[in-house]
Parts: structure tokens; sequence; C-alpha cells
């Protein structure tokens, strides 16, 4: 085993694989505690980008609470030797443990959560008559408010938008099968036939959903989830306030959900 001054004096990245090849073989709680605070900073940048589309009222200092129960477990359960980037690995697990800190402190009142199931059927509905993207302004009428109404409805669901790792995406009523996102993040395990088959078809959807986006929802959703852009940057992108990004961003995710509920 390597002295700390030998590990200490190598580059981060042959140093950090040191640390990750001995903690693996040893779990040393003195590695696992170094890990952590290697990749600390992480949980706040994941925590920071959640917390533009959160209400004001939601402390950013409980998301990176909930969010170092997602680091600690990521730590636990990668494999370096897959060859995954951990950044890319712990993100999504780390996201998924604030949004579930979130829905278990159930911040969002019920009132909110019924308005955003009510919004995704109607909006199913129409747009299975319309047979495309319906515009904002059929979506008002057709839940019979004004477009201001609708706006502060867009605001108002901003941040019950948030999907759960536990939550089902795909569901068979029939077959009683159930398929929850938590199951297409990747693992330290490796995958069964069946669950990458399951994977590849939610995936499929999910990019058939994405498609079928106005145009402007869908370039937000590029630049938030594969760009990494934050939604004020987004917005100097499309030269609209922070705020009009939001409501787009809320929109495109109703959307997708219903998108997902119909091809379920």
């Amino acid at each position: 085993m390597a002295t700390e001054p030998e590990v200490a004096s190598l580059p981060v990245s042959s140093r950090l694989a040191a640390v990750w090849k001995e903690f693996k073989e040893h779990r040393s709680p003195h590695l696992r505690e170094q890990l952590i605070l290697e990749y600390a900073p992480l949980v706040k940048h994941v925590a920071g980008r959640l917390a533009v589309v959160l209400p004001p009222y939601v402390e950013f200092d409980d998301l990176v609470s909930y969010g170092i129960f997602g680091l600690v477990e990521a730590v636990e359960r990668y494999d370096f030797e897959r060859g995954v980037k951990f950044e890319t690995y712990a993100a999504a697990r780390i996201r998924g443990a604030i949004i579930d800190g979130l829905r278990a402190a159930d911040w969002v009142p019920r009132s909110v959560r019924h308005k955003a199931r009510e919004l995704e059927k109607k909006l199913a509905q129409l747009e299975s008559q319309l047979g495309r993207a319906a515009s904002d302004e059929e979506i008002a009428n057709a839940l019979g408010i004004s477009m201001q109404e609708y706006d502060r409805l867009m605001s108002e669901l901003a941040g019950a938008q948030l999907v759960s790792l536990d939550e089902v995406w795909v569901a068979d009523p029939e077959e009683e099968s159930q398929l929850k996102l938590m199951e297409t993040v990747s693992d330290a395990a490796s995958p069964s036939p069946a669950e990458e088959a399951e994977e590849r078809d939610l995936e499929r959807m999910l990019a058939q959903a994405i498609d079928r986006l106005p145009e402007r929802e869908r370039l937000v959703i590029a630049l938030y989830y594969k760009e990494g852009l934050t939604l004020k940057e987004i917005g100097r992108v499309l030269g609209v306030t922070e705020s009009r990004v939001c409501q787009i961003h809320t929109k495109a995710i109703v959307r997708l959900r219903s998108h997902l509920q119909q091809a379920s």
C-alpha cells in the first residue's frame, strides 16, 4: 500500500485513482472520507442547478444536506474499473437523493401536485385531439383560464416538476410490471438483459417525447440537461428573463410527462 506522502505527490488524476483502488480493496473509513471531501463541490453544483427551479423558501443548505447522502452512496457503489467518470455516475445519485429528500419533506403543497396532475391529463387529451404540440393559448383555453392565469400557474408548478428516482415512469397494469426511473440509472452491478431492454425502451420513448416538444422548449431542455447551462445563462442565450426560462422549462417537463403517460 502506498504511503500518504507518496499518494499526495502524484498528479490529481493518478492520486484519485490510487485512492479509489485502495478504498475498494480495504474500505478504509479514512479513504471514504477523503473521497467524499474531494467530491463535495459536486454536491453544491448539482444543488445549485436544482435550486434555480425551486421556490425561494426551499433552503439551499437543505438541498446540499440531501445531496450528501447521494454522494456517500455513490462513493460506496462506484466501480472505477468500469471506465465511467465518477462525476457522471455520482451526479445522478446526488440529484436523486435531493429530489427524494424534498419529496419526503413534502415541501410541495398537495393542491399544487393536484394541479400538476390535472394539467398533464388535460394536455394529453388536447394534444391527442390536435395531433401536435398545443400552444400556450390553446392550453389556457382548454383549462378555461386567461393567459395571465396560465403564466401564474406555470410559475406555481415550476418546482413541482421534479422527478423522484422511485417514481414509476412506465407501467403495464395487465402484466403488473413497472419501470422506475431508478432502474435506468447506472449501477455498479451489471444489469440483466431485461433491464437493459427496458432502459433502451424508456430512452427511446423519452427521445420521441423530446422530439415532439415545440422548438423553444426543446432548446431549453437541451441547454439545461445536455449542455449544463443554468436558467440564467439560458435566458441570456434566448434573450429572455430567468423567470421566463423557468416557465418554458416547466411547460416542457409537463409536456414530457404527458407524452410519456400516453406512450405507456
